[in-house]
């Protein structure tokens, strides 16, 4: 999970230092609190043993949903969970676990009800409706087979897998996913990301391979060292029916890659959804969507595989948004620890610039980065981001090797002028709670224009993180539906102006690290209090502009709203 340069290493170091030395308490921007507890989401999260790690599987951790399942305006929360080495064998072990919304603050475990109990070594989640019913269905990938869980309208799920030809050989182990519509016929499409073709018969133990060791010390084996397993497209023929069309795809061109998070993103603007893929230890991913049902990998000629150094990085988690308000979608990517996380500006010609130091975000690399999502947290109109970190080896508490197992969250908060600063220590205790986090979504959970967070944490419960401060400024929601589309817009690119700003984002499945966030478009507002515009551009390639209320979420239907000439629509090539 790691490759390093030691002069960089050692220069990130003193950055970090000094970033830190320079710190001082700062005035309140926000009070995240854990309301986990408080809100019903009791139960602790399994991944392998708590006090070792013997193999990479029990390290990885799990993701987590934030969809409604049940349509009635109020998103839930659906968290995977994993097992042990002892309960692999005969099936046993912890749930996945579905919360209720109950418009209180507070949630339900419906898990049995809606019968998605089930044990197994869980990884990521992503949610889309596939079959376009009007009800979002979810997507589990596994260390073995994944599983595709049909929502019956009624409040329950029917695992169809199997049946919908998307559960997989069982030899790959499956992390990031995505539901997409990449040939725009109105049907989501799936794209897996795997990691490696894990064997716990054939990998070694700790200590006993050339990967195995970490800063000298016996530690569990990989990525390096193992097979890495291929990524996988599969293509919805409707009725229920899937296609693996890797290779017909041009997916399985790019290999010897260790897959980890998905982020679908549009990085040239042509109205295709394209796909970006961090890789652990190995250059990131970005397939381009060639407009015939293939993609080709353009992560090195487009800027988007290497850091600025050109070096591959340990990627985990990435996250999509228009920081620098430019109107083009940028990439965020967290990494390993001894290096720091990595922002790709997109210069708008289809190539990206390492804008990690400029931008003040090369701090803090002795964190392990893992999800991570754009929000603003207090809707002044500039994307910010939070990180979440853990390591992987609890080794490093008993050998003190310059790393906790257990990490705080990182809060940045973006200033408008294409630079972030650090006030993680001005967030609230959530933020500076450590914990060893993985998977990270984000969500309206309460339809108030108030972005929470919900995280999960290695051998503990998850945490649900609420920002109790309040802001004069102002906000919009975008709950895109489609009818020529896919039912829930997914890949509508939303364009919203007011005070003479533009801002831009697409609806979207799956992205963090294994994780799938609130697929209604939101936007901070700051001091503006009515809409200039808002435009959306559909995957079928209709663009319409809506009337849209301030401080509202806006149910935005495809066909009902002021159509928009193609050649002057923004970014609709002509």
């Amino acid at each position: 999970m790691f490759i390093r340069s030691r002069t960089r290493g050692l220069l990130l170091l003193l950055l970090s230092l000094a970033s830190a030395l320079a710190q001082s308490p700062k005035a309140p921007v926000a009070d995240f609190q854990d309301v986990a507890e408080k809100a019903g989401l009791k139960f602790e999260i399994v991944s392998g043993d708590k006090e070792s790690k013997k193999y990479i599987i029990e390290t990885t951790g799990t993701g987590v949903a934030i969809f409604d399942y049940d349509n009635d305006g109020w998103p839930d929360i659906f968290i995977v969970n994993g097992t042990t080495l002892a309960q692999t064998p005969n099936g046993s072990g912890p749930t996945n676990h579905l919360f209720h919304n109950n418009h209180d603050g507070t949630f339900t475990d419906v898990t049995e009800k809606a019968g998605l109990r089930s044990s197994g070594w869980g990884q990521g989640v992503c949610a889309g409706d596939y079959d376009n019913d009007g009800f979002d269905d979810l997507y589990v990938t596994y260390y073995g087979k994944n599983r595709l869980y049909h929502n019956q309208g009624n409040g329950t799920f029917k695992e169809l897998a199997e049946a919908a030809g998307v559960a997989g050989t069982g030899k790959e182990w499956g992390t990031g996913c995505s539901f997409v519509d990449y040939d725009r016929d109105g049907l989501l499409d799936i794209v897996v990301a795997n990691y490696v073709d894990f064997d716990l018969a054939t990998t070694p133990a700790p200590g006993q391979g050339t990967s195995c060791m970490w800063k000298g010390v016996p530690v569990m084996c990989g990525p390096r060292g193992l097979k890495s397993a291929p990524n996988v497209l599969y293509h919805n023929l409707g009725r229920g029916k899937f296609e693996d069309v890797s290779k017909k795809a041009g997916i399985d061109k790019t290999s010897g890659h260790y897959a980890f998070s998905i982020s679908t993103i549009d990085f040239d603007n042509d109205g295709w959804p394209d796909i970006y893929i961090a890789c652990d230890s190995t250059p990131s991913i970005l397939y381009r969507n060639n407009h015939d049902g293939t993609f080709t990998d353009v992560a090195v000629v487009a800027g988007a595989a290497f850091n600025e150094d050109g070096r591959e990085q340990a990627g985990m988690g990435s996250t999509v948004a228009d920081f620098d308000g430019d109107g083009q979608l940028d990439i965020f990517k967290t990494n390993f620890s001894d290096d720091s996380s990595t922002l790709y500006r997109n210069n708008g010609d289809g190539t990206f610039t390492d804008a990690t130091y400029s931008s003040g975000l090369g701090l803090h690399t002795q964190y392990l980065g893992w999800g991570t999502m754009f929000m603003d947290f207090d809707n002044d109109g500039w994307p910010d981001l939070l990180l979440v970190n853990g390591h992987v080896y609890p080794e490093v508490d008993k050998y003190k090797l310059g790393s906790d197992y257990q990490e705080p969250r990182i809060l940045y908060r973006n200033s408008g002028k294409g630079t972030f600063e650090d006030v993680s220590n001005a967030a609230g205790p959530a933020i500076l709670r450590k914990a060893s986090g993985r998977g990270l979504a984000t969500g309206d959970l309460w339809n108030n224009g108030k972005i929470s967070a919900v995280i999960t944490n290695m051998g503990e419960a998850p945490s649900l993180l609420v920002n109790q401060m309040s802001y004069p400024s102002h906000w919009i929601g975008i709950k895109t539906i489609g009818t020529k589309s896919n039912r829930d817009g997914i890949g509508a690119r939303v364009t919203a102006k007011a005070n003479g700003r533009v801002f831009v984002d697409e609806v979207r499945s799956g992205s963090s690290y294994s994780s799938s966030s609130d697929l209604r478009v939101h936007f901070g507002l700051g001091t503006a209090t009515k809409m200039d515009s808002l435009e959306v551009r559909w995957p079928s390639g209709l663009v319409e502009g809506f009337e849209a209320k301030v401080d509202a979420i806006n149910a935005i239907k495809e066909g009902t709203g002021k159509a928009v000439i193609a050649s002057k629509a923004a970014g609709v090539a002509k």
